[in-house]
């Protein structure tokens, strides 16, 4: 099986001998992520699951060396107007990253160079990591934004680091060095660069899609079953005191006019 792709696609998709590639393919954005790219990625792993017997691991990466992928994109948040946006947003990357996350097929991201924000939310979700001596990972956005992370990402972050290195990187705003990222269990393997980082990445799908199926399905539901994931709801007035804060006003406008943010607290 088989699956084009077209290079002025901002997400493309192949599969090869078993093996489904996703790259985001934006590299004059550092793969910042638009809407339909998130919901193409949930698309995709739909696909996968629904076909039981010719796909057998997934790889992500990003297009260049530059970035894997940093968010997304800033410039959608300005239609953000309402309650119901911030709500509707954060429900759909709930969607998008849950769906990924329950992808049948064993996940593997090759990260070269930021993995931040969304990007690094999207790595979160993948059963394997694999990055470059220049990978660095975080959630900047006390410093860049002011907004705040879903509920299931918070979950996510802390079932792989633990609530302390959570809130240190995130009060912080700091992004995670390769081999501290690998010390911390961000990642699971550092190779040097670009090109053994695809090469590795070939050859751990290739490994892995040569298991028996049943087993890693089995083992990756049941790790994600032991983890405990905070529901949208639970977190709603925490989404919505950070969404509809003139600081997240203030922190996009900022962002997006290259200039240091000041923070109000309201």
């Amino acid at each position: 099986m088989n699956a084009p792709t077209t290079a002025n696609e901002d997400l493309l998709y192949s599969v090869e001998d078993g093996i489904a590639r996703i790259t985001f393919n934006r590299p004059q954005a550092r793969n910042a992520m638009t809407f339909a790219m998130y919901d193409r990625m949930a698309e995709i792993c739909l696909e996968i699951n629904a076909d039981r017997r010719s796909i057998k691991a997934l790889i992500l990466t990003g297009a260049g060396d530059k970035a894997f992928a940093s968010g997304t994109d800033i410039s959608q948040f300005r239609a953000f107007k309402t309650a119901q946006d911030a709500l509707d947003y954060e429900a759909r990357i709930d969607r998008v990253l849950g769906t990924l996350e329950q992808c049948r097929v064993p996940v593997i991201a090759a990260i070269a160079g930021a993995c931040t924000g969304g990007g690094a939310g999207i790595a979160a979700c993948c059963d394997l990591r694999i990055g470059t001596e220049t990978t660095r990972m975080g959630f900047p956005i006390a410093r860049t934004l002011g907004n705040c992370l879903s509920m299931s990402n918070i979950s996510r972050i802390v079932a792989l680091v633990g609530p302390a290195r959570t809130k240190d990187m995130i009060f912080k705003a700091r992004l995670v060095e390769a081999q501290e990222a690998l010390a911390l269990g961000l990642l699971n393997e550092v190779v040097p660069g670009v090109e053994t980082l695809q090469r590795r990445a070939d050859e751990t799908a290739k490994l892995v899609a040569s298991h028996a199926p049943l087993t890693l399905e089995a083992t990756k539901e049941a790790v994600r079953r032991i983890r405990r994931t905070l529901s949208r709801e639970e977190g709603e007035d925490l989404i919505l005191k950070a969404y509809m804060s003139e600081d997240f006003r203030e922190g996009m406008d900022a962002f997006l006019n290259k200039r240091a943010p000041v923070w109000k607290g309201k």
